[in-house]
This record gives C-alpha cells, sequence and structure tokens, in this order.
C-alpha cells in the first residue's frame, strides 16, 4: 500500500483535509500523536468494469495517510524525523495556507503560501543535514579502523548530499542511480521524498462555471509555487489546489447533491480526489486490474512492475508459483463486452514471468501451488 504523510504550519486545514479525505472519524487508528487513514483512490475505469460484473466487492486501489497533530507544535520538521510513520512514508503532502479567515489568524502573521513551502523545505533540509553529519563521522571511525572500497563510496554518496543540503537544495533534486540511491534508502531522508503541494484556497478562488478547474491551477500559480518552489525542486514535486470549505460542505451531501453542486461549480471531480489522484501519480504508480463475479479490484504498481513481482502483490504464492499471467487490454474488454469476446478475437494474451504490466491491464494469473 502507498503510504504519504500530511505536514503543514498551524492553521493551514491540514487536519481539516485529513478527516475528510479518510473519513478518519469512522476508521482512522492512532499511534501516539500519529493519526492514519485510508484513502480510496478515484478510478472511473473500475467504476465501468464493476458495472460489467456487478461483483459481490469492489475494491480500489488506497492510499494510507497520516496526520501528526503535534508537528507545528513540537518544531516543524524535525519532529518529523523521529516519527516512524513519516519516515517510512512515500511521499510527503504538504499543506499550504492560501485562504483569508479573521477568526483564524495565521501563526507567522500574514498568507504567503510560497514563504511556507519555503519555511518548510527548509526544516526538512536541516532535519536531513543532521543525519547525514552524524552518519560522515561514523563513517570516518570506521574507514580508520577498516577502509573498504563500499564504505568510501558511501562517504562520496553522503557528501554529495551534504553539499546539496548545505546548498539549501533538497535531496529529491539529485539524480542518483543504481547502487547509489539504494545507499541513501535506509536513511529515509524527508527532503528526498516525493513533494505534493496543496494549496488550501477561499472560497472566492473557485469560478463557478466551466472555468472553475483552470482557475483552481491558476490560482496555484499566483500563490508563486510555481517559480519558487516546485521548479528547483526538480521532477519529484507537484501542485494542486483545494479549497477545504467547499470540500466540507460537498462531504455533507448525499452523492446525487454533491454531484449538482460540482456540476454548479464546474468541477468534474472533487479536490479530495484530485489530491489522492496526483499522489498516486506523484510516486510513478498505476493500476493493474482483476475482475470476476466475485470481486473487481485495482493493484497498486509501480510503473515498470513485471508480472512475477504483480503477482506477488496479490499473494506471494502466486508469485512462488507463476506459470503465466493472461493478459487483456481494458479499452479491448470494454469495446468486446466480456472476456469470451476478447478471446474470440485473439486480444487475451498469455505473457511470462517478465512482461511489464501495463496500465489498466486485465490480468488473470495462473499459478501451481
Amino acid at each position: 500500500m502507498l503510504r504519504a504523510a500530511l505536514i503543514g504550519l498551524a492553521s493551514t486545514g491540514k487536519t481539516t483535509l485529513f478527516q475528510l479525505m479518510t473519513s478518519a472519524r469512522e476508521g482512522a487508528r492512532t499511534r501516539g500523536d500519529t493519526t492514519i487513514g485510508i484513502s480510496k483512490v478515484p478510478d472511473a475505469r473500475l467504476d465501468r468494469l464493476t458495472a460489467m460484473y456487478n461483483p459481490r466487492k469492489r475494491v480500489p486501489a488506497t492510499v494510507e495517510l497520516t496526520d501528526l497533530a503535534q508537528a507545528a507544535a513540537a518544531g516543524g520538521a524535525r519532529a518529523l524525523v523521529d516519527v516512524a510513520n513519516y519516515k517510512n512514508a512515500d511521499a510527503l503532502v504538504h499543506v499550504l495556507r492560501a485562504f483569508l479567515d479573521p477568526s483564524v489568524p495565521h501563526p507567522a502573521g500574514s498568507i504567503d503560501p510560497a514563504r511556507d513551502a519555503r519555511v518548510m523545505e527548509e526544516e526538512l533540509i536541516l532535519a536531513d543535514l543532521g543525519v547525514v553529519e552524524r552518519r560522515l563521522e561514523r563513517i570516518e571511525k570506521d574507514l580508520k579502523k577498516n577502509r573498504s572500497a563500499d564504505l568510501e563510496r558511501e562517504r562520496a554518496v553522503i557528501l554529495l548530499c551534504k553539499e546539496a543540503l548545505e546548498d539549501g537544495r533538497p535531496l529529491r533534486g539529485l539524480d542518483l542511480q543504481g547502487d547509489d540511491l539504494k545507499r541513501l534508502r535506509g536513511f529515509q531522508f524527508l527532503s528526498a521524498k516525493p513533494l505534493l503541494l496543496v494549496v488550501n484556497l477561499d472560497e472566492s478562488s473557485l469560478t463557478s462555471g466551466p472555468d472553475a478547474a483552470a482557475g483552481l491551477g491558476r490560482a496555484a500559480g499566483l500563490a508563486g509555487l510555481d517559480a519558487s518552489i516546485a521548479a528547483p525542486a526538480g521532477g519529484a514535486t507537484a501542485a494542486v489546489a483545494v479549497c477545504a470549505k467547499i470540500e466540507l460542505e460537498i462531504s455533507q451531501l448525499d452523492p446525487g447533491d454533491a454531484a449538482a453542486f460540482m456540476a454548479d461549480l464546474g468541477l468534474r471531480e472533487s479536490g479530495l480526489d484530485r489530491v489522492i489522484r496526483a499522489s498516486y501519480d506523484l510516486l510513478g504508480y498505476m493500476s493493474f486490474f482483476t475482475v470476476g463475479e466475485d470481486e473487481c479490484r485495482a493493484w497498486s504498481i509501480p510503473r515498470g512492475t513485471t508480472a512475477q513481482t504483480a503477482a506477488g502483490e496479490i499473494h506471494t504464492d502466486i508469485a512462488r508459483g507463476f506459470i503465466r499471467a493472461e493478459v487483456v487490454a481494458y479499452d479491448a474488454l470494454v469495446a468486446r463486452g466480456s472476456m469470451a469476446a476478447c478471446r474470440d478475437h485473439g486480444e487475451v494474451r498469455l505473457e511470462g514471468k517478465d512482461y511489464v504490466v501495463q496500465d489498466a491491464d486485465i490480468v488473470n494469473f495462473r499459478f501451481a501451488t
């Protein structure tokens, strides 16, 4: 399961967004100061497959979200370093305040999303710099006892990280590959994690009608994020805008009224769905599907995953006993209307363990027990 952690200063709407995205009041669990909930990844393709098969169960892909209630009071990102759920997160979701509300003062005294993004990024960098400096001290001591090529290479990579951090550059912007990248994984550097910036807008920022969605994009750009934050951070950064006040109103409506309300605003999907989908896309994940009368399900895998590895997402026994995968493209199945029709037209393929699963593939794994 994908894991994302919400960060942000006080009074940004972070915890409200977490509760809306996860229905936290219904099924969240708490560990110390952290609250953990599950968000379902919206996918119209799974909806279509469910309508075709009418299964007993519909299971979407999910993202696990973590919210640290006391982060701001305990010192920003430095408080996150010792929180396992944050260090182990696949991505960070930074909620930035862009709404005005005199009854809820901003801790810094003014509304400036770009400034707040820089402040948190600096905290992440400082937290990682402390880890790097401690590791370098340990390496130097070890090298005096026993010099090795592997340890020398680790020192070179860590020094590269130190240089970037001292220059104020997050580690997610470094172009590290292969073994060098593997050397850093155990440290779980916070500034190396993909970063999604969520701009929490005023209701007035929403323009009713067909231009509303474009208005959200313009609002995020006006916050100064594209120029001062997203570009320097490299390709592992993205931004999306929401309006928590509107999202709260939508969450309290029944599905029919919620759809009508969104249509009046000119929005095709809720902001919360956009945040969840953006988190999913930022990490380079995709979905393949298993279908049938019992269950239609979306499975999360990184792009480039082979068939045998994808089988392991369902069960390790399936990967271990993998024989072959029956694969049909989503578009072909929807166009033909049934798996039998796809077989008649030669559109069901038998693939081996090294086949790279494609986004929206419908897969049935054959395996030996």
